[in-house]
């Protein structure tokens, strides 16, 4: 009886001791990626839509394809020298691929170089580096979204607000007088969506009279001081405002309210709960969205593939072998539903 026990107490070990190992060899098998990632500032509202957006990417494919993702997300607080340590740190650290949002676009050179020395694959986001630079390394890529065509469409809210409400012209004098927010100095996004914006309202037969522009580094709070000052110096001749995104229409807002003042036409570009949430209140004439969750998808989607030593260019719809672009459009709040979340 004994020897019965011995023997049985022995077979359960083996089960034990195999179930163990076969638990062990499963959890190898599970396969993981890590994501470096670095944005030039979390505070920015459309920066931190992406990088939110693309962590909700990270858990459903760790659901979905049975899976660990881990990321490791800094925030540079605008400084590119912060910036170029974070670099360092997550190549260090061995991460399959960085994804970056550059705070200087002027120094993607670098980080590109740094990256191909540890053979770790690169994808800039929202901030576009020069074409010469992501043509210095086959595994550089780039996704966001035509700066231009936003500048385009955020004039054509103005046109349509123009022929629909010819009190927009306050001092009946058959021009626009406006003012602009823009984001940085030198900054291709700001240059292009005020370009095209003001292009796209000329070209409908609008008339424009520049009374100031300066840039509020994307900022609300920055946004908010600028209107104080012109507002001091321009009053009610003020017309139109034109904001190369929202927190900065938002900031011009609250400059408005301070002074409970009533609101000229203000347009933004990003499409962010906040600006969507003023559109509702009547405070904010428009904006244009840019597609944060889209964007999110398309980076971490490149990000797996990268990481995987998949075949990119046959998962992924790629312009010139380097980009992704994702389309912006106006926010019309007849369109919206609660699905929306508004």
């Amino acid at each position: 009886m004994k020897q019965k026990k011995l023997y049985l107490c022995i077979l359960l070990l083996f089960f034990l001791v195999g179930c163990s190992q076969r638990t062990t060899e499963e959890i190898k098998k599970v396969p993981e990626i890590k994501i470096g990632l670095t944005a030039y500032r979390r505070d920015d509202t459309f920066i931190n839509m992406i990088i939110s957006n693309i962590q909700e990417e990270g858990k459903e494919a760790e659901q979905q394809k049975n899976m660990k993702v881990t990321m490791n997300i800094m925030d540079a607080k605008g400084s590119q020298t912060m910036q170029n340590e974070h670099i360092d740190k997550l190549i260090e650290q061995g991460c399959d691929v960085l994804c970056v949002n550059l705070v200087d676009r002027t120094v993607a050179a670098t980080v590109i170089d740094k990256a191909k020395t540890a053979n770790i694959p690169v994808i800039f986001f929202n901030r576009e580096p020069v074409k010469e630079d992501l043509e210095r390394w086959n595994k550089v890529y780039y996704v966001g979204a035509e700066a231009s065509e936003s500048g385009k469409l955020q004039g054509q809210i103005v046109v349509e607000q123009y022929y629909k409400n010819n009190t927009i012209d306050k001092n009946g004098d058959g021009k626009l007088q406006y003012v602009v927010l823009e984001g940085e100095q030198g900054h291709q996004d700001a240059l292009l969506r005020t370009e095209y914006a003001i292009k796209t309202i000329t070209e409908a037969g609008i008339q424009m009279d520049k009374l100031a522009g300066d840039t509020a580094n994307w900022l609300r709070s920055q946004a908010e001081t600028k209107m104080n000052q012109w507002l001091q110096l321009y009053d009610d001749k003020i017309e139109l405002i034109l904001c190369n995104n929202d927190d900065m229409a938002l900031g011009a807002i609250d400059a408005y309210e301070n002074i409970e003042k009533e609101l000229p036409i203000i347009v933004g570009i990003d499409g962010t709960a906040l600006a969507i949430e003023a559109m509702m209140q009547g405070k904010l004439t428009g904006t244009v969205k840019n597609d944060a969750e889209k964007q999110a998808e398309l980076i971490f989607k490149l990000s797996y593939h990268l990481a995987m030593g998949e075949d990119v260019a046959k998962n992924m719809n790629l312009l010139r072998e380097k980009y992704i672009f994702t389309k912006y459009s106006i926010v019309k709040l007849e369109e919206m539903t609660k699905e929306d979340g508004y």
